[in-house]
């Protein structure tokens, strides 16, 4: 710009602020002055070309050395379970399933080479809590899709929102029966919810079957939590029962949290009852069995997975013997699958009892399911998403069962039917085969 002989630019009288590009050439002693205005105007141009091209250059390699970083940030995964609380030993086992998957997927390469990760949040088994965390995925947290959830109440109150920002959701512990349908056709053109467990029709269907067909009860008592869960898996029995004919010669409700179920187990004893089924979960499913055996009432316990849990199994001790209960998985290993996810749990966890087996085995193939179709998926948009979910193109060997096109666009359930899960039974502490070989996971 200071070239020799060359005349100087007056700056426009109406601008106080002077370019740096011009600084040196202005008011210079023993050089012309003023150039004619046309030729100002043409220096000027010239020398704001300069600088936005200097600019453009700039922003450009700037972009070009912060590509490598944003593509290395990978794909984030949203988590959302109760990791405290009375639910927690299953939202605990749950995370840790999807955190397993989530780094052998990673050690492998990743995802079409971004890594996976995940954002973790705490819905406390509190609806509103839930609804906040969804919300905070969808307008801050960048996720691409959600993984987790435990209790039917959160799942009920939160999905709403995924669907809503048509981002797929993947439920995988929560059984409540409508949870896949609350966003079925034709009220709603596309549905962004999925599930990787055994919802309680099929869970209702075997407690009873197990009641009625195998051991012959004909007078039996429901025992439920005051929340979706119980109240939704209530209903859930009583249809299976109808099915038989059979009405409940009691129902019971009882709130969470301390609740003193000597008056429900009273009652039912009173109703001469010959088993409990229940929909609950661990603590009061405890007490429960701590207030039969204090009234030296022997009366077998069939309720949901919940009895597996192991605030269950530790608060109840030896009055847990003989509860029976639907499970995907196990805390022996069935197959050479799940005999390989146990040893990969015992190497990342210890080889300490897993707090809900089937907790873990749903979180994990949940997130294989998530990563196989963001394989397929040409982009990474929520309806793409949806639409690899529902046409999976290669099969996915899960710890559960090996999937096979689990999704289909008017299906949304992994689990289609009691085949899957086997029944559960306690005993010396640990959940293992009602009928050992006689069952197996297909």
């Amino acid at each position: 710009m200071n070239n020799s002989g060359a005349g100087t630019c007056e700056a426009a009288p109406h601008h106080n602020w002077r370019s740096p590009l011009r600084a040196g050439a202005e008011g210079v002693r023993g050089r012309p002055g003023p150039l004619p205005a046309a030729r100002c105007r043409h220096a000027r141009a010239r020398a704001w070309l300069a600088a936005a091209g200097r600019l453009a250059a700039l922003l450009l390699a700037l972009f070009l050395t912060a590509a490598p970083a944003l593509a290395a940030d990978g794909l984030r995964i949203g988590v959302s379970g109760p990791f405290t609380g009375g639910s927690a030993p299953m939202g605990l086992s749950m995370r840790d399933g999807i955190r397993l998957a989530a780094a052998e997927i990673n050690a492998a390469g990743g995802v079409q080479g971004q890594p996976l990760i995940l954002v973790e949040r705490d819905d406390e088994a509190r609806p509103e809590r839930g609804v906040r965390i969804a919300q905070e995925f969808v307008a801050r947290e960048n996720v691409v899709a959600v993984v987790g959830i435990v209790n039917t109440g959160v799942a009920l109150a939160s999905q709403r929102v995924y669907q809503d920002a048509r981002m797929p959701m993947l439920t995988a512990v929560a059984t409540g029966s409508i949870i896949t349908r609350q966003f079925h056709a034709p009220r709603y053109a596309d549905n962004y919810i999925f599930r990787v467990s055994a919802n309680d029709s099929i869970q209702a269907e075997m407690i009873v079957a197990e009641a009625v067909d195998k051991r012959r009860f004909t007078r039996l008592a429901i025992l439920h939590d005051s929340t979706n869960y119980g109240l939704l898996g209530r209903e859930d029995l009583e249809a299976a029962l109808a099915r038989r004919g059979l009405k409940p010669v009691l129902v019971e409700r009882f709130d969470l949290r301390g609740a003193d179920m000597t008056k429900q187990v009273s009652r039912a004893r009173a109703a001469d009852a010959q088993a409990l089924l229940t929909y609950g979960i661990g603590p009061e499913l405890a007490a429960i069995a701590n207030v039969a055996a204090r009234l030296g009432w022997r009366v077998p316990l069939i309720g949901s997975w919940t009895l597996s849990m192991s605030n269950f199994l530790d608060s109840a001790g030896p009055n847990a013997e003989g509860a029976r209960m639907p499970q995907t998985m196990l805390h022996e290993a069935r197959n050479e699958r799940q005999r390989v996810f146990m040893a990969a749990w015992q190497k990342a966890y210890g080889a300490g009892r897993i707090p809900s087996p089937s907790a873990a085995a749903q979180g994990y193939d949940a997130m294989l399911l998530l990563a196989a179709a963001l394989r397929q998926s040409p982009t990474h948009d929520g309806p793409a998403l949806r639409a690899a979910l529902e046409n999976l193109q290669h099969p996915v060997d899960g710890v559960v069962q090996r999937y096979e096109r689990p999704f289909s666009r008017g299906d949304h359930e992994a689990i289609k039917s009691a085949q899957v899960p086997v029944l559960g039974e306690v005993r010396n502490g640990m959940v293992v085969s009602a009928y050992g070989n006689t069952q197996r996971n297909n």
